[in-house]
């Protein structure tokens, strides 16, 4: 009896030894490569704060049926997540000490922990920066006698001034290059009168005195876009970067929440797809309708970040599911949030650009969402947009999501007008010389006006577009230095031709294209020579002139004349306004923390 239980025991001691040891043993290290779903969900809590669980560490796969590859690079994909402390939320809802992090203060301000008054030992250090800005050369005056006409392409992005506000808030002074004037001018709206009868968009000028140099004049030219009674259905592709350079609290879990706002504000005949790309692309979402808002939730919870970036991969596989759920005068469109690190990929930068004009001209459309720091590539992301008939927005906080995809919804999706393009002729009766702030990226060649195959800028709906010309009078004595040409030896200077009104300072011309169409519509306005002083010129204008001002400072500019802080200060505040959503207040603290910033700096 005794040996009959001696051999049973031993029976048992190896089936466990061969059996449920090593069972034992792999279920630690399943748990490790695979934990369960995060309690909780990014789009049904409170997106204005940022969840404990948002940077758990370990890898996630995503359920076949809610995942799939597109290419031929093997099987579906893990996006995993190093390990990395949550960040702590600091009373108030003000910023964390974490950089960059978003935080809900209303009215939009600069949180009390980044307020003016408090003076910056020293700027935050970043070692191992790669953010790419593209370089760019100030417009010089011109003479009209020797190149009477302007020509540009309209911009409406917006993302310079909301990256430059996130390196003076993070104390660092923002390259020059990072700083377009035209982006600071258009990320405010300007009270522009309505287009009248079929036009997309109405013209409105005025003419003042320039702040920093009152000796000259300062034009303004406001486009501002039709808006829409009601909205045309939306064929939306998000298009998400999940690579491991997303792995950071102000990149990643901000896109997850800023796509979940705009998930709802989404119809049910809108469709809404995900694609994804980090080592390989592929498709997280299939299309979706717009009233399934859990569906889509669900599939934005379960983003995780790691792995190279496939770039290229990832945005030929967002077109071809935008093309397959194509809608007839529709809005469809791809929207990019990224960091802008392509990395990897099977398309150079040249391919890329080729397969988003080519979409862009059977009608979809790119939007193109940054985020992030230290590595945020603004000149390729800038270029991505331009060409792809699309804004470029930099996300910096939970706020200027809000502003961008809710506030701006509208205008950011729904192209009224493309092709855009401004031809402004001088009268060298009125006119010295003449430069055009801004708009350096956006210069065309003036036989590009009338070539309705140059591509140029869109307007959405509602969108304001602001551009500004400094003007020396003629007669004036000015301490710019004006070009000169040598006389022509073959050719004789054609005389002028007075205008038939002998006040008239210049003629203003624009060309647009409808959304789907591709041959462009003439508009013409002539300015008068009606200047007001800088006091008398109503608020937009003195607000636009005192963001404009800062521009000039920031970018050190030759032409920055007697622009100081406190012009711009006193300018800005005295045209506030109304300020329904608070941006120009924000702007006034904006200029009192770079006032700070570098005073406390000179004197270190």
């Amino acid at each position: 009896m005794n040996l009959v239980k001696l051999l049973v025991l031993r029976r048992l001691s190896v089936f466990l030894l061969s059996t449920l040891f090593p069972l034992l043993a792999i279920a630690p290290l399943q748990a490790k490569t695979v934990p369960p779903r995060p309690q909780g969900s990014v789009c049904r809590g409170d997106l204005t704060s940022m969840p404990e669980n948002s940077l758990e560490s370990g890898p996630v796969r995503l359920a076949p049926q809610q995942f799939s590859t597109q290419t031929k690079m093997g099987p579906p994909v893990i996006f995993a997540l190093p390990p990395q402390a949550a960040p702590s939320a600091t009373p108030g809802g003000t910023r964390s000490t974490s950089p960059n992090l978003y935080y809900k203060d209303s009215p939009r301000r600069l949180p009390p922990s980044l307020s003016s008054d408090q003076p910056i030992e020293q700027p935050i250090r970043r070692p191992g920066n790669t953010e790419s800005y593209s370089a760019i050369d100030e417009s010089p005056f011109q003479r009209p006698t020797d190149k009477p006409l302007s020509t540009f392409s309209i911009d409406v992005d917006t993302a310079s001034y909301s990256n430059t506000r996130r390196m003076i808030t993070d104390g660092v002074v923002p390259p020059k290059d990072a700083v377009r004037i035209e982006e600071l001018l258009n990320y405010f709206s300007y009270n522009y009168a309505q287009p009248q009868n079929n036009e997309p968009f109405s013209v409105n000028t005025d003419v003042t005195q320039a702040p920093w140099n009152p000796q000259h004049k300062l034009v303004r030219i406001g486009l501002k876009g039709k808006q829409l009674q009601e909205t045309p259905p939306s064929n939306l592709v998000f298009l998400i970067d999940v690579s491991g350079s997303m792995n950071a609290a102000n990149r990643l879990p901000l896109v997850q929440r800023s796509l979940c706002l705009l998930t709802q504000q989404l119809k049910a005949n809108d469709r809404v797809s995900i694609v994804v790309y980090a080592g390989q692309a592929g498709l997280v979402l299939p299309p979706t309708s717009g009233d399934q808002k859990d569906k889509i939730f669900d599939a934005i919870d379960r983003l995780r970040a790691g792995g190279s970036t496939a770039g290229g991969a990832g945005i030929e596989l967002a077109y071809k599911e935008a093309q397959k759920s194509f809608i007839k005068n529709g809005n469809n469109r791809v929207i990019l949030a990224t960091d802008g690190d392509f990395n990897v990929g099977p398309s150079s930068d040249g391919e890329m650009i080729r397969l988003i004009e080519s979409h862009r001209d059977k009608g979809v459309f790119l939007t193109v969402l940054g985020f992030g720091m230290n590595n945020y590539k603004d000149s390729k992301l800038e270029q991505l947009a331009d060409r792809g008939n699309g804004n470029h927005a930099y996300i910096d906080t939970f706020n200027e999501a809000k502003k961008v995809l809710v506030t701006d919804l509208r205008g950011t999706l729904f192209t009224i007008a493309k092709d855009v393009k401004i031809q402004v002729e001088f009268n060298p009766a009125k006119v010295q010389a003449y430069r055009l702030i801004g708009y350096e990226n956006r210069a065309l060649k003036d036989q590009d006006f009338n070539d309705d195959r140059k591509d140029a800028g869109e307007i959405g709906a509602g969108h304001s577009v602001t551009a500004l010309y400094e003007i020396i009078p003629t007669g004036i004595t000015s301490n710019i230095k004006l070009p000169s040409i040598d006389g022509l030896k073959y050719q004789t200077p054609t005389a002028t031709t007075t205008p038939s009104n002998p006040n008239e300072l210049m003629q203003v011309k624009l060309r647009y294209k409808q959304p789907t169409g591709d041959t462009s519509a003439l508009m013409s306005q002539t300015i008068l020579d009606q200047s007001v002083p800088i006091d008398r010129a109503t608020m937009d204008t003195q607000f636009a002139s005192s963001v404009a001002m800062f521009g000039l400072l920031l970018r050190d500019s030759e032409f920055k004349g007697s622009a100081s802080i406190a012009s711009i200060l006193e300018l800005a505040t005295r045209s506030k306004g109304a300020d329904k959503e608070g941006y120009r207040q924000e702007f006034i603290q904006l200029v009192e923390r770079y006032n700070s910033m570098t005073r406390n700096q000179s004197k270190s």
